[in-house]
Protein backbone atom coordinates (compact mmCIF):
# COMPACT_ATOMS: atom_id res chain seq x y z
CA UNK A 1 0.00 0.00 0.00
CA UNK A 2 2.80 2.24 0.92
CA UNK A 3 4.56 1.30 -2.25
CA UNK A 4 1.35 1.88 -4.25
CA UNK A 5 0.91 5.29 -2.64
CA UNK A 6 4.44 6.16 -3.50
CA UNK A 7 3.88 5.09 -7.09
CA UNK A 8 0.58 6.99 -7.18
CA UNK A 9 2.12 10.11 -5.81
CA UNK A 10 5.24 9.85 -7.88
CA UNK A 11 3.87 11.21 -11.14
CA UNK A 12 1.95 13.98 -9.33
CA UNK A 13 5.11 15.05 -7.57
CA UNK A 14 7.26 14.82 -10.66
CA UNK A 15 4.93 16.63 -13.09
CA UNK A 16 5.41 20.14 -11.59
CA UNK A 17 9.11 19.52 -11.32
CA UNK A 18 9.22 18.76 -15.03
CA UNK A 19 6.95 21.63 -16.12
CA UNK A 20 8.17 24.42 -13.87
CA UNK A 21 11.60 24.87 -15.52
CA UNK A 22 9.95 24.93 -18.95
CA UNK A 23 7.43 27.55 -17.84
CA UNK A 24 10.12 29.54 -16.13
CA UNK A 25 12.37 29.51 -19.17
CA UNK A 26 9.45 30.40 -21.46
CA UNK A 27 8.45 33.28 -19.24
CA UNK A 28 12.04 34.45 -19.12
CA UNK A 29 12.29 34.28 -22.91
CA UNK A 30 9.09 36.28 -23.32
CA UNK A 31 10.35 38.85 -20.82
CA UNK A 32 13.69 39.19 -22.61
CA UNK A 33 12.08 39.57 -26.05
CA UNK A 34 9.51 42.12 -24.83
CA UNK A 35 12.17 44.00 -22.86
CA UNK A 36 14.51 44.21 -25.85
CA UNK A 37 11.69 45.40 -28.11
CA UNK A 38 10.75 48.03 -25.55
CA UNK A 39 14.39 49.13 -25.27
CA UNK A 40 14.68 49.53 -29.05
CA UNK A 41 11.44 51.51 -29.13
CA UNK A 42 12.56 53.77 -26.30
CA UNK A 43 15.90 54.28 -28.05
CA UNK A 44 14.15 55.30 -31.26
CA UNK A 45 11.86 57.70 -29.42
CA UNK A 46 14.76 59.20 -27.48
CA UNK A 47 16.69 60.03 -30.65
CA UNK A 48 13.85 60.68 -33.10
CA UNK A 49 11.39 62.78 -31.10
CA UNK A 50 13.75 65.71 -30.35
CA UNK A 51 14.86 65.79 -33.99
CA UNK A 52 11.35 65.57 -35.41
CA UNK A 53 10.10 68.43 -33.25
CA UNK A 54 13.22 70.59 -33.52
CA UNK A 55 13.20 73.86 -35.37
CA UNK A 56 13.19 77.63 -35.10
CA UNK A 57 11.28 78.60 -31.96
CA UNK A 58 11.98 81.89 -30.16
CA UNK A 59 15.56 82.03 -31.42
CA UNK A 60 17.34 85.08 -29.93
CA UNK A 61 18.06 87.43 -32.83
CA UNK A 62 19.93 90.75 -32.60
CA UNK A 63 18.69 93.57 -34.84
CA UNK A 64 19.91 97.14 -35.39
CA UNK A 65 18.87 100.04 -37.60
CA UNK A 66 16.42 102.95 -37.79
CA UNK A 67 13.30 102.42 -35.71
CA UNK A 68 10.97 102.30 -38.70
CA UNK A 69 13.21 99.81 -40.50
CA UNK A 70 13.45 97.58 -37.43
CA UNK A 71 9.66 97.56 -37.04
CA UNK A 72 9.22 96.70 -40.69
CA UNK A 73 11.85 93.98 -40.46
CA UNK A 74 10.28 92.50 -37.33
CA UNK A 75 6.86 92.41 -38.96
CA UNK A 76 8.31 90.72 -42.05
CA UNK A 77 10.04 88.09 -39.90
CA UNK A 78 6.87 87.37 -37.95
CA UNK A 79 4.95 86.94 -41.18
CA UNK A 80 7.50 84.75 -42.94
CA UNK A 81 8.62 82.77 -39.86
CA UNK A 82 5.92 83.04 -37.19
CA UNK A 83 7.27 82.36 -33.71
CA UNK A 84 10.78 81.66 -35.02
CA UNK A 85 12.64 84.67 -33.59
CA UNK A 86 12.77 86.65 -30.39
CA UNK A 87 14.08 89.99 -31.57
CA UNK A 88 16.24 92.30 -29.44
CA UNK A 89 17.19 95.72 -30.77
CA UNK A 90 20.76 97.01 -30.49
CA UNK A 91 22.29 100.39 -31.25
CA UNK A 92 24.40 99.45 -34.29
CA UNK A 93 26.12 96.64 -36.15
CA UNK A 94 29.05 96.49 -33.73
CA UNK A 95 26.65 95.93 -30.82
CA UNK A 96 24.96 93.18 -32.84
CA UNK A 97 28.34 91.48 -33.33
CA UNK A 98 29.08 91.80 -29.61
CA UNK A 99 25.75 90.15 -28.78
CA UNK A 100 26.58 87.23 -31.07
CA UNK A 101 30.10 86.83 -29.67
CA UNK A 102 28.77 86.88 -26.09
CA UNK A 103 26.19 84.23 -27.09
CA UNK A 104 23.23 86.46 -26.36
CA UNK A 105 22.04 85.92 -29.95
CA UNK A 106 22.36 83.20 -32.58
CA UNK A 107 22.79 85.83 -35.29
CA UNK A 108 21.84 89.33 -36.25
CA UNK A 109 20.48 91.66 -38.92
CA UNK A 110 21.64 95.25 -39.34
CA UNK A 111 19.78 97.69 -41.57
CA UNK A 112 21.65 100.75 -42.87
CA UNK A 113 21.31 103.16 -45.73
CA UNK A 114 23.72 101.02 -47.74
CA UNK A 115 21.64 97.85 -47.33
CA UNK A 116 21.24 94.92 -44.98
CA UNK A 117 24.00 92.96 -43.25
CA UNK A 118 23.23 89.45 -42.02
CA UNK A 119 25.60 88.39 -39.25
CA UNK A 120 25.84 84.69 -38.43
CA UNK A 121 27.86 82.46 -36.11
CA UNK A 122 28.48 79.05 -37.64
CA UNK A 123 30.02 77.85 -34.40
CA UNK A 124 26.76 78.53 -32.54
CA UNK A 125 25.12 75.57 -34.27
CA UNK A 126 24.53 74.11 -37.70
CA UNK A 127 20.98 75.33 -38.52
CA UNK A 128 21.22 79.05 -37.75
CA UNK A 129 23.43 80.17 -40.63
CA UNK A 130 21.30 78.56 -43.38
CA UNK A 131 18.14 79.93 -41.76
CA UNK A 132 19.47 83.50 -41.74
CA UNK A 133 20.71 83.12 -45.31
CA UNK A 134 17.14 82.21 -46.25
CA UNK A 135 15.91 85.34 -44.46
CA UNK A 136 18.49 87.44 -46.31
CA UNK A 137 17.51 86.02 -49.70
CA UNK A 138 13.85 86.84 -49.00
CA UNK A 139 14.70 90.39 -47.95
CA UNK A 140 16.77 90.96 -51.06
CA UNK A 141 14.02 89.63 -53.32
CA UNK A 142 11.16 91.50 -51.68
CA UNK A 143 12.80 94.87 -51.01
CA UNK A 144 15.38 94.94 -53.80
CA UNK A 145 17.91 95.72 -51.09
CA UNK A 146 21.56 94.59 -51.30
CA UNK A 147 22.30 92.00 -48.61
CA UNK A 148 25.77 91.10 -47.38
CA UNK A 149 26.76 88.30 -45.01
CA UNK A 150 29.37 88.09 -42.28
CA UNK A 151 30.21 84.99 -40.23
CA UNK A 152 31.19 86.53 -36.90
CA UNK A 153 32.17 83.27 -35.15
CA UNK A 154 32.94 80.65 -37.79
CA UNK A 155 34.21 77.12 -37.41
CA UNK A 156 37.84 76.59 -38.36
CA UNK A 157 39.09 76.46 -41.94
CA UNK A 158 40.11 72.82 -41.47
CA UNK A 159 36.58 71.87 -40.34
CA UNK A 160 34.25 74.54 -41.75
CA UNK A 161 31.07 72.54 -41.10
CA UNK A 162 31.97 71.58 -37.54
CA UNK A 163 31.57 67.87 -38.30
CA UNK A 164 34.21 66.77 -35.79
CA UNK A 165 32.79 69.00 -33.08
CA UNK A 166 29.28 67.68 -33.73
CA UNK A 167 30.54 64.14 -33.06
CA UNK A 168 31.79 65.09 -29.61
CA UNK A 169 28.83 63.53 -27.79
CA UNK A 170 30.01 59.97 -28.45
CA UNK A 171 33.50 60.24 -26.89
CA UNK A 172 32.01 62.13 -23.96
CA UNK A 173 29.37 59.48 -23.28
CA UNK A 174 31.60 56.51 -24.09
CA UNK A 175 34.58 57.83 -22.16
CA UNK A 176 32.56 58.52 -19.05
CA UNK A 177 30.64 55.23 -19.21
CA UNK A 178 33.53 52.90 -20.03
CA UNK A 179 35.73 54.37 -17.31
CA UNK A 180 32.94 53.85 -14.77
CA UNK A 181 32.39 50.25 -15.86
CA UNK A 182 36.09 49.37 -15.75
CA UNK A 183 36.76 51.07 -12.43
CA UNK A 184 33.68 49.58 -10.76
CA UNK A 185 34.72 46.11 -11.96
CA UNK A 186 38.38 46.28 -10.98
CA UNK A 187 37.95 48.09 -7.65
CA UNK A 188 34.78 46.66 -6.17
CA UNK A 189 35.07 48.02 -2.63
CA UNK A 190 37.75 50.69 -3.12
CA UNK A 191 35.82 53.93 -3.47
CA UNK A 192 38.89 56.13 -3.07
CA UNK A 193 40.68 54.33 -5.88
CA UNK A 194 37.58 54.69 -8.05
CA UNK A 195 37.47 58.43 -7.50
CA UNK A 196 41.19 58.86 -8.13
CA UNK A 197 41.00 56.70 -11.25
CA UNK A 198 37.95 58.52 -12.60
CA UNK A 199 39.42 61.99 -12.15
CA UNK A 200 42.81 60.94 -13.53
CA UNK A 201 41.20 59.39 -16.59
CA UNK A 202 39.00 62.47 -17.13
CA UNK A 203 42.02 64.78 -17.08
CA UNK A 204 43.99 62.58 -19.49
CA UNK A 205 40.98 62.16 -21.79
CA UNK A 206 40.39 65.92 -21.89
CA UNK A 207 44.02 66.64 -22.75
CA UNK A 208 44.28 63.95 -25.43
CA UNK A 209 40.91 64.54 -27.12
CA UNK A 210 41.48 68.30 -27.23
CA UNK A 211 44.96 67.77 -28.67
CA UNK A 212 43.48 65.62 -31.44
CA UNK A 213 40.71 68.10 -32.19
CA UNK A 214 42.94 71.18 -32.12
CA UNK A 215 46.38 70.11 -33.33
CA UNK A 216 45.60 67.15 -35.57
CA UNK A 217 42.12 67.61 -37.05
CA UNK A 218 42.05 71.39 -36.54
CA UNK A 219 38.35 71.58 -35.67
CA UNK A 220 38.74 73.91 -32.65
CA UNK A 221 41.00 76.93 -32.24
CA UNK A 222 40.31 78.39 -28.81
CA UNK A 223 42.42 78.10 -25.66
CA UNK A 224 43.77 74.56 -25.52
CA UNK A 225 43.85 74.44 -21.73
CA UNK A 226 40.35 75.84 -21.26
CA UNK A 227 38.90 73.47 -23.85
CA UNK A 228 40.74 70.51 -22.31
CA UNK A 229 39.49 71.50 -18.86
CA UNK A 230 35.93 71.67 -20.20
CA UNK A 231 36.17 68.21 -21.71
CA UNK A 232 37.76 66.81 -18.57
CA UNK A 233 34.99 68.23 -16.41
CA UNK A 234 32.39 66.70 -18.72
CA UNK A 235 33.97 63.23 -18.65
CA UNK A 236 34.40 63.42 -14.87
CA UNK A 237 30.75 64.41 -14.40
CA UNK A 238 29.56 61.40 -16.41
CA UNK A 239 32.05 58.92 -14.94
CA UNK A 240 31.58 59.91 -11.29
CA UNK A 241 27.79 59.97 -11.60
CA UNK A 242 27.70 56.45 -13.04
CA UNK A 243 30.20 55.25 -10.43
CA UNK A 244 27.99 56.73 -7.72
CA UNK A 245 24.91 54.99 -9.11
CA UNK A 246 26.78 51.66 -9.27
CA UNK A 247 28.08 52.06 -5.71
CA UNK A 248 24.55 52.62 -4.42
CA UNK A 249 22.53 50.27 -6.65
CA UNK A 250 25.04 47.68 -7.82
CA UNK A 251 25.03 46.57 -11.45
CA UNK A 252 21.54 48.05 -11.82
CA UNK A 253 23.19 51.44 -11.28
CA UNK A 254 25.27 50.91 -14.42
CA UNK A 255 22.05 50.30 -16.36
CA UNK A 256 20.44 53.43 -14.94
CA UNK A 257 23.56 55.41 -15.78
CA UNK A 258 23.67 54.05 -19.34
CA UNK A 259 20.02 54.95 -19.95
CA UNK A 260 20.48 58.42 -18.46
CA UNK A 261 23.60 59.24 -20.45
CA UNK A 262 23.05 57.43 -23.76
CA UNK A 263 19.29 57.63 -24.24
CA UNK A 264 18.41 60.87 -22.44
CA UNK A 265 21.42 63.17 -22.13
CA UNK A 266 22.95 62.38 -25.53
CA UNK A 267 19.91 63.03 -27.81
CA UNK A 268 18.99 66.15 -25.82
CA UNK A 269 22.53 67.56 -25.77
CA UNK A 270 22.14 69.81 -28.83
CA UNK A 271 25.85 69.57 -29.58
CA UNK A 272 25.42 69.85 -33.34
CA UNK A 273 22.46 72.25 -33.40
CA UNK A 274 22.72 74.24 -30.18
CA UNK A 275 20.10 73.91 -27.47
CA UNK A 276 17.91 76.72 -28.86
CA UNK A 277 16.99 74.54 -31.84
CA UNK A 278 15.47 71.78 -29.66
CA UNK A 279 11.78 71.96 -28.72
CA UNK A 280 10.78 73.30 -25.32
CA UNK A 281 11.39 72.20 -22.67
CA UNK A 282 13.83 69.59 -23.95
CA UNK A 283 16.49 72.07 -24.97
CA UNK A 284 16.61 73.36 -21.41
CA UNK A 285 16.47 69.86 -19.93
CA UNK A 286 19.36 68.76 -22.13
CA UNK A 287 21.55 71.59 -20.84
CA UNK A 288 20.94 70.41 -17.27
CA UNK A 289 22.33 66.95 -18.12
CA UNK A 290 26.06 66.14 -18.35
CA UNK A 291 26.54 65.70 -22.11
CA UNK A 292 24.55 68.80 -23.01
CA UNK A 293 26.33 70.92 -20.42
CA UNK A 294 29.74 69.57 -21.48
CA UNK A 295 29.05 70.22 -25.17
CA UNK A 296 27.88 73.75 -24.43
CA UNK A 297 30.93 74.47 -22.27
CA UNK A 298 33.33 73.13 -24.91
CA UNK A 299 31.58 75.25 -27.56
CA UNK A 300 31.97 78.27 -25.31
CA UNK A 301 35.68 77.76 -24.60
CA UNK A 302 36.62 76.57 -28.10
CA UNK A 303 34.94 79.32 -30.12
CA UNK A 304 33.51 82.09 -27.91
CA UNK A 305 36.38 82.79 -25.49
CA UNK A 306 34.42 81.25 -22.62
CA UNK A 307 31.31 83.44 -23.04
CA UNK A 308 28.18 82.13 -21.29
CA UNK A 309 30.06 79.14 -19.92
CA UNK A 310 29.44 79.73 -16.22
CA UNK A 311 26.05 78.02 -16.18
CA UNK A 312 27.35 74.85 -17.85
CA UNK A 313 30.32 74.78 -15.47
CA UNK A 314 27.93 74.93 -12.50
CA UNK A 315 25.80 72.12 -13.96
CA UNK A 316 28.80 69.83 -14.48
CA UNK A 317 30.13 70.65 -11.02
CA UNK A 318 26.75 69.68 -9.57
CA UNK A 319 26.88 66.29 -11.30
CA UNK A 320 30.40 65.72 -9.98
CA UNK A 321 29.20 66.51 -6.46
CA UNK A 322 26.20 64.20 -6.94
CA UNK A 323 28.44 61.31 -7.98
CA UNK A 324 30.77 61.84 -5.04
CA UNK A 325 27.78 62.15 -2.72
CA UNK A 326 26.28 58.87 -3.94
CA UNK A 327 29.57 57.08 -3.33
CA UNK A 328 29.87 58.62 0.13
CA UNK A 329 26.30 57.53 0.92
CA UNK A 330 27.06 54.01 -0.25
CA UNK A 331 30.16 53.84 1.93
CA UNK A 332 28.25 55.15 4.96
CA UNK A 333 25.47 52.60 4.41
CA UNK A 334 27.94 49.72 4.25
CA UNK A 335 29.64 50.81 7.45
CA UNK A 336 26.26 51.16 9.15
CA UNK A 337 25.37 47.60 8.16
CA UNK A 338 28.63 46.05 9.38
CA UNK A 339 28.01 46.21 13.18
CA UNK A 340 24.64 44.50 12.90
CA UNK A 341 26.05 41.70 10.75
CA UNK A 342 28.97 41.25 13.13
CA UNK A 343 26.52 41.20 16.06
CA UNK A 344 24.45 38.46 14.41
CA UNK A 345 27.57 36.35 13.83
CA UNK A 346 28.58 36.62 17.50
CA UNK A 347 25.16 35.62 18.88
CA UNK A 348 25.18 32.08 20.37
CA UNK A 349 23.23 29.45 18.55
CA UNK A 350 20.24 28.26 20.60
Amino acid sequence: MSSGDEHGKGPALQRPALQRPALTMSARLVGVVVGLAAAVSVMLLAFALPSSHSGAHDLPLAVSGPSASVQQLTAALDKAHPGAFEVTTYSDGAAVSDAIESRDAIGGISVTSQGVTIRTASAAGAPYGPLLHTVGAALQEQNRTPVTYADVVPYTQDDPTGASFSALGLPLAFGGMISAVVLSTLFRDRIVLRVVGSISFAILAGLSVTAILQFWIGSVDGSYWLTAASLSLGVAAISLTVLGLESLLGYAGLGVGAVLMMFVSNPLSGISTGSAWLPDPWGTVGQLLPIGAAGDLVRSTAFFDGAAGAGSTAVLGSWVILGLGLMALSRWRRRAEQPSSVHRELQPVA
